[in-house]
């Protein structure tokens, strides 16, 4: 049996051709599952009975448990449990221009950088697509609120998941299921080329991402594993490619660690890496937890960091702080639950 949530629109179309029914019965079960919220095939009444008996022969209805949940100003964590006892995040961010959630991609991450509570904690497998449309829908039914923007920078690398996270992608972007538009969904990733080359083919539409952290092979091989594999010589290209092809502006996340990577001369060899390129930088303050002895930039610095990009006209922000008080670091609330 399957996770009927695992289910694309085109997957239920070809189910119901193989079982001799008419495509447009997709459809339909979307609308119960996903517009009307039902919780079993019984409550699907324009269904007719031997589809019914088909549908729950061969699939269930999965529910995520959630284990705990901690609040701060505009902003709700959640610890979920997954059915074989392994346990994820997905973060619900309130702001002016909607509600974003935050959404793991696999349980543990084997990037392994090095200022990064997730990958602390190695990767113990995928996660189906359907436990990652779970975390949407669930969050939604527990906070009474429509999710209108989607982030997967949750525990794991997306691009290590890539065809459940495009499964996923399709879910959320289906006018039938949760309608999310693909200009508000995000996918991060730490720079796994082949992927980024197969998904300016897939999905042009979507959100890029890449969390760079540092303007120079020699600071970003200290802080991410996956420069040794794809240095930015190999990286850079590509991502001018990507903004070629697709013609979407591209998003650079830059954690300011204090002393490592947050001076003016990073800043300006940063802009000089990134110059002419349709691309902006988000810059965060590092949420500090126990396991790192990196520190967060000051404010001032930070700022300073920004003002020196901006002079050299690069577009910047700087990205509002979350939830201090509820454990905010990627995979801290998972990896203090786990270790006690």
């Amino acid at each position: 049996m399957k996770d009927i949530y695992g289910m694309t629109h085109e997957d239920l179309e070809q189910y119901f051709l193989a079982l001799g029914e008419k495509k447009f019965k997709a459809t339909q079960i979307y609308e119960w599952l996903y517009e009307k919220r039902v919780q079993s095939f019984d409550e699907m009444s324009n269904v007719k009975k031997s589809v019914i008996a088909s549908l729950k022969q061969d699939f269930y209805f999965g529910k995520l448990k959630e284990l705990e949940r901690l609040d701060d100003v505009d902003v709700h964590k959640y610890l979920f449990e997954l059915s074989d006892g392994n346990k994820i995040e997905a973060v619900l961010m309130n702001h002016d221009y909607g509600n974003s959630l935050c959404v793991s991609s696999q349980v543990g991450c084997n990037m392994g950088c090095a200022f990064c509570e997730s990958g602390r904690l190695k990767k113990v497998r995928n996660l189906e697509t359907a436990e990652m449309v779970e975390q949407v829908l669930q969050i939604e039914k527990d906070l009474k609120k429509r999710i209108s923007h989607v982030v997967l920078m949750g525990i794991g690398e997306p691009f290590d998941n890539y065809e459940n996270v495009i499964s996923f992608i399709r879910i959320l972007n289906h006018p039938k299921a949760l309608a999310i538009g693909a200009r508000h969904i995000t996918v991060s990733t730490c720079g796994i080329v082949p992927k980024i080359k197969q998904f300016m083919e897939d999905e042009n539409q979507v959100n890029l991402a890449i969390s760079l952290h540092a303007p120079n092979n020699e600071l970003r091989n200290q802080l991410m594993k996956i420069n040794k594999a794809y240095p930015l010589e190999v990286l850079m290209p590509v991502l001018k490619e990507y903004i070629e092809k697709t013609h979407r502006r591209l998003t650079f996340e830059y954690i300011l660690l204090r002393g490592v990577n947050d001076s003016d001369a990073c800043a300006l060899e940063l802009a000089k890496l990134l110059k002419g390129m349709n691309c902006y930088v988000n810059l965060i303050p590092y949420n500090e937890t126990s396991h790192f002895e990196y520190k967060k930039s000051s404010q001032e610095r930070i700022l300073k960091f920004l003002d020196v990009l901006k002079k050299n006209h690069i577009q910047a922000t700087i990205r509002r702080e979350f939830g201090s008080k509820v454990k905010a670091a990627c995979g801290q609330l998972r990896s203090n639950y786990e270790e006690g």
